[in-house]
């Protein structure tokens, strides 16, 4: 009985890392949330995607999500996140798979680039729990926001009531096609 147990919690976790990797998701989150070997994940790594993973270190900052649009993303991914905790009683890297599948229809239903990969939301969650970030109401909409844990809540505005003078504005198709 404890053999079978342990065939099926290796091909819950081989599962879980092709998910991930189908996801695009870094080497060092597949080891951080399975119990594979780092040769069997890179051995994993290379048949689903058909390359060798990147190499470097996580994105580390804060800073990526308090701009504008990727803020916007993070907050979206992170309510859908809350809701599914709540909702749905699922591995803490079940939730995160589920949420960023769910976001990346969200935003390929709007014809949205998806700004979060599936490393940066596990990373922000990581963020999240360890008290780096929060999640913060708008004091207009009421939405929740990914926001910096010392914020100002109660005066705080949402990128979305109140974006920044040069949002959605580009270049004029005039000017792109001088230069």
């Amino acid at each position: 009985m404890a053999r079978v147990k342990s065939i099926l919690s290796e091909a819950r976790q081989i599962e879980r890392a092709v998910t991930l990797i189908h996801l695009g998701a870094r080497l060092q989150v597949l080891e951080s949330e399975t119990e594979l070997s780092y040769e069997r994940l890179l051995r994993l790594y290379k048949e689903v995607s058909g390359r060798s993973p990147s190499k470097g270190q996580l994105p580390f900052s804060t800073d990526w999500f308090m701009t504008w649009q990727p803020n916007i993303h993070a907050s979206l991914f992170m309510n859908i996140h809350e809701y599914l905790n709540k909702a749905a009683a699922l591995d803490e890297i079940d939730t995160v798979i589920k949420a960023y599948q769910l976001y990346l229809e969200h935003t390929q239903a709007q014809n949205i680039e998806a700004l979060l990969s599936v490393t940066r939301a596990w990373r922000l969650v990581k963020f999240i729990d360890n008290g780096m970030l929060t999640l913060t109401a708008c004091t207009r909409c009421r939405g929740q926001f990914v926001t910096h844990p010392h914020e100002m809540a109660r005066h705080y505005v949402c990128g979305l009531c109140n974006p920044p003078a040069r949002a959605g504005k580009g270049r004029s198709p005039d000017l792109a096609s001088t230069h």
